[in-house]
């Protein structure tokens, strides 16, 4: 019997990563957000889909999914990652900075969306407690569904991107009191209501406290002793750790999981971990999420829908045009460009992912009856299906009038991180100089390193310096090659500065990528890979050492100059040209280039040191 219930377990597992590896792609190439593809691969697999008829076709059931429960543990880390990123991405930089916009229209936009939709669940004879959470739930938008649909549509530096990107942070952010809130309004089984309120709500700021305290007590020293450890590994089971471990430290104290994970978020986004942690567990975030939306997928009740179908569109329809309405008023009011407005509107008038866990929750805790958490649930799952074909209708009816910018303080930080700074990428000896010859420049710099006490004393500097590994695409992403300035490598590791060159000429073709090289092949591979200019170590070498003697025996300093100058656009010029074809034969008859001295000058650790 357990071999058979572990089969049944193993069986369910294949057909969602069969189905991930399907839909991922199929959805990439049709530019429609794979979210789209998960609700419907759960919709069609799931038990009130094909799953329906395997007692009368067998074989449906070794390609269906017939029991949600077992997935569902699961699927619930699904939702743990996703608000740890949330978390993550919230950094108290982003906020100040978007202030107005968040604190302001977000708030707005909450607020009083919540608000109206309460009043209609009440008009319809919900309780007053159910309408109210029901009223946040539906209130909240997809960011799961709109940011990805908007950056396919390249809009995310738009007004519209920007204002829908400052409105959707506010709704993360609301989503922790809001799960207090839900724990405190639980029916008590004895005393009074306002005694259970008080208890479970001063519960929770306990919960908040202790993981505050604790999680900026040890959060940073266990990151710098995993990363010290150089293994990928390691540092992978630490951020598991720290996510999970403060979600069952919530869930312990009688809080949601999601809560404790959140705070851990928001505490690591202030460290130099922040980006690297985002790289790591994005594909554990990604997969898990998925098959959260397949269970979110499988739970729709067709039967239910095809049942009263003017009721379930009508309600959709109209949460839809209440959404959009409100959203409509409000951008007018806070002055946000009238073109954009349509964008906006429509891109965050479905329901979310998060409404989704508000629902289960409230629902879990006996404060939502179970008939009105699935009208609800059917309700956000079918608005996400329309979040899609809404944003395109949006941008439809904005894009007759040019994007106008907003002001500075309603630019993303993830956004305005790199914008007009040169990235160094090695922080050692060699990075350091050239740090310090930017900031004798006031040119602005980010500094990237490997080694957790090299970004420490950074930072203690006052220094802009960022834990992770460069070389990987998705962390250039978050700190901001697209708007970089430039590109430095300093690192003394050949390999490491050819994956770095290769990545960021990838990403972005027009920028500036200044690489260190060891010697003149090395540096001829770099200018084959997309470098725009090398500095090989050897040649260098040489020509400081040609300079030095031909000074010290009394040649005039400026002819001198002026030849080494002229030497070095030689050498560049041999070393463009040649590429990868350059061959040891034709270095020989160029002294300069030769591999005289030692390589790397006893510098051979990956930080340029």
């Amino acid at each position: 019997m357990a071999d058979v219930q572990h089969g049944a377990g193993f069986r369910d597992a294949l057909i969602f990563l069969g189905m991930a590896g399907v839909i991922v792609p199929v959805f990439h190439r049709l530019k429609v957000s794979p979210v789209i593809g998960f609700l419907l691969g759960g919709l069609l697999l799931g038990p009130h889909g094909l799953a329906r008829f395997s007692d009368h076709v067998p074989w449906l059931g070794a390609v269906t999914i017939t029991d949600i429960a077992a997935v569902l543990p699961l699927a619930e880390l699904g939702v743990v990652f996703l608000l740890f990123t949330i978390g993550l991405e919230l950094s108290f930089e982003r906020l100040k900075l978007m202030r107005r916009l968040v604190f302001g229209l977000g708030t707005a936009q909450l607020m009083v969306t919540a608000g109206v939709l309460a009043l209609v669940g009440t008009g319809l004879g919900l309780p007053m407690v159910a309408a109210i959470i029901v009223a946040f739930a539906l209130a909240l938008s997809s960011t799961a569904i709109v940011l990805p649909v908007m950056a396919e549509k390249k809009r995310l530096a738009t007004t519209a991107g920007r204002t829908s990107f400052a409105i959707l942070i506010l709704q993360d952010l609301a989503v922790a009191p809001i799960l207090i809130t839900i724990t405190a309004m639980a029916n008590p089984a004895s005393g009074s209501a306002v005694l259970s309120f008080l208890k479970a709500f001063g519960s929770g700021i306990a919960v908040i406290a202790v993981l505050v305290v604790g999680g900026r007590l040890l959060l940073r020293p266990l990151l710098k002793l995993v990363a010290r450890s150089g293994s990928q590994e390691l540092f992978l089971a630490a951020c598991l750790l720290v996510a999970i471990g403060s979600g069952l430290i919530a869930s312990a104290a009688g809080h949601s999981m999601a809560l404790g994970a959140f705070l851990a978020g928001l505490l690591l986004a202030e460290t130099e971990y922040r980006h690297e942690i985002e790289v790591t567990i994005g594909p554990f975030k990604g997969l898990l999420l998925g098959l959260f939306f397949t269970t979110a997928g499988a739970q729709l009740d067709l039967v239910a829908l095809v049942q009263r179908p003017a009721l379930l569109f009508g309600l959709a329809f109209g949460l839809l045009a209440v959404k959009a309405a409100i959203l409509f008023a409000l951008l007018r009011a806070f002055r946000i460009g009238p073109h954009a407005h349509p964008e906006i509107a429509f891109s965050l008038a479905s329901a979310g992912e998060l409404g989704l866990v508000l629902i289960a929750t409230g629902g879990a805790m006996s404060v939502i009856a179970p008939e009105v958490a699935a009208l609800a649930a059917i309700l956000v799952l079918l608005t996400m299906f329309a979040t899609p074909l809404l944003h395109a209708l949006g941008l439809r009816l904005s894009q007759r009038q040019r994007i106008a910018a907003l002001p500075a303080e309603a630019v993303s930080p993830q956004e305005s991180m790199g914008q007009g700074k040169v990235i160094v990428v090695g922080f050692g000896r060699v990075g350091q100089v050239v740090a310090d010859m930017l900031a004798r420049h006031r040119v602005p710099y980010i500094a990237v390193d490997v080694e957790p006490a090299v970004i420490a004393n950074a930072r203690k500097a006052g220094i802009e310096a960022l834990f992770g590994d460069a070389s990987r695409k998705e962390f250039l992403q978050r700190i901001g090659i697209a708007q970089a300035r430039a590109l430095v490598a300093t690192s003394s590791d050949p390999d490491a500065v050819e994956r770095l060159v290769r990545i960021a000429r990838a990403e972005r073709p027009d920028l500036v990528i200044i690489a260190r090289a060891r010697d003149a092949e090395h540096a001829a591979k770099l200018y084959r890979l997309g470098a725009s200019d090398v500095v090989p170590e050897t040649v260098e070498a040489s020509l400081q050492l040609a300079e030095n003697v031909l000074v010290d025996i009394g040649v005039p300093m400026g002819l001198v100059i002026a030849s080494v100058h002229e030497r070095r656009d030689e050498f560049r010029a041999i070393l463009q040209k040649s590429g990868a074809s350059l061959r040891p034969s034709r270095l020989a008859r160029r002294p300069s280039l030769r591999r005289d001295a030692p390589e790397g000058s006893g510098e051979t650790d990956e930080s340029g040191r």
